[in-house]
């Protein structure tokens, strides 16, 4: 294939769609990650609220910890049960212990959110490659990754936060998947996530962006739990956070991941025209 020279406006199509893992296309409301943070802060006498394990979700492993280690609440529990306010050895020693947690519990989190095995396909069947990028390492994803393929959903391209100098916000995870992808340029590519986190990246990277809402961490609901709720209330939460997203700068909010195959031909008309995600 020709390269496209950055002279004037890409007018193709997309050519990649870039994902998040947990709560984007797998693990309904994101309930392994919370999981694993909740069990390794109460092995040093500390529990979390659900709100605190989730607020930095998104961030590289480490730095969710180092997040919530900076709340001033599980700060002062830490003085009163350690003695002392936590530093970078604390960080340290509950990072080890999320890593130890991660792959035996994210093995039960695999499975891909309703439609998104059968969307995944159909836009493979278009030619658009699929990568996949996560705050996770590669040393967590051993059990997670083969799950996922043996339920249905194999990406093109997988990055891992420990690849990459730094995670979100900063762009490198989208980077580095269209390298592996042999995608350019960045403007024909689509970055879809689950939290602000993932929508800064996306930004950053220039390429479209797309929120989700169903299935998110922010909702934290798992697939019967969005089902039993009452539709009213179920279509306010998710416009709540749909418009948290939209400020964060995303470009459109689906309920799923499973609506892309019918997002892309609108990208694609505004691409034609010549517009740019920026």
């Amino acid at each position: 294939m020709k390269p496209f020279l950055k002279r004037e406006p890409y007018t193709g199509p997309v050519q990649a769609i870039i994902l998040d893992w947990a709560g984007t296309t797998v693990d309904h409301g994101c309930r392994g990650p919370v999981a694993v943070f909740s069990r390794a802060f109460e092995q040093y006498g500390i529990v979390p609220t659900v709100e605190e394990v989730r607020g930095p979700m998104g961030k590289d492993k480490r730095e969710h910890v180092q997040c919530m280690l900076h709340m001033d609440r599980i700060a002062a529990l830490w003085k009163v049960e350690h003695g002392a306010l936590p530093d970078e050895s604390v960080t340290d020693k509950i990072y080890a212990r999320v890593q130890e947690l991660m792959p035996e519990t994210l093995a039960d989190y695999a499975t891909p959110v309703p439609g998104w095995v059968e969307a995944c396909n159909a836009l493979k069947a278009r030619g658009i490659k699929i990568g996949s990028c996560t705050g996770y390492t590669r040393d967590m994803v051993v059990r997670l990754e083969p799950r996922a393929a043996a339920l249905g959903y194999v990406p093109d391209a997988f990055v891992t936060s420990d690849e990459v100098p730094v995670g979100r916000p900063w762009p490198w995870m989208a980077y580095l998947n269209c390298q592996r992808l042999g995608v350019h340029p960045l403007e024909s590519c689509i970055k879809v996530g689950d939290t602000v986190a993932d929508i800064e990246e996306g930004i950053n990277a220039g390429m479209w962006v797309v929120g989700v809402t169903r299935t998110s961490n922010a909702l934290g609901l798992t697939e019967e739990e969005a089902a039993a709720m009452p539709a009213a209330e179920l279509a306010a939460k998710e416009e709540a956070f749909a418009e948290v997203l939209r400020k964060a700068g995303a470009h459109y909010v689906l309920h799923s991941v499973a609506d892309l195959p019918d997002l892309v031909p609108v990208i694609e008309a505004r691409l034609k025209a010549a517009e740019r995600p920026w």
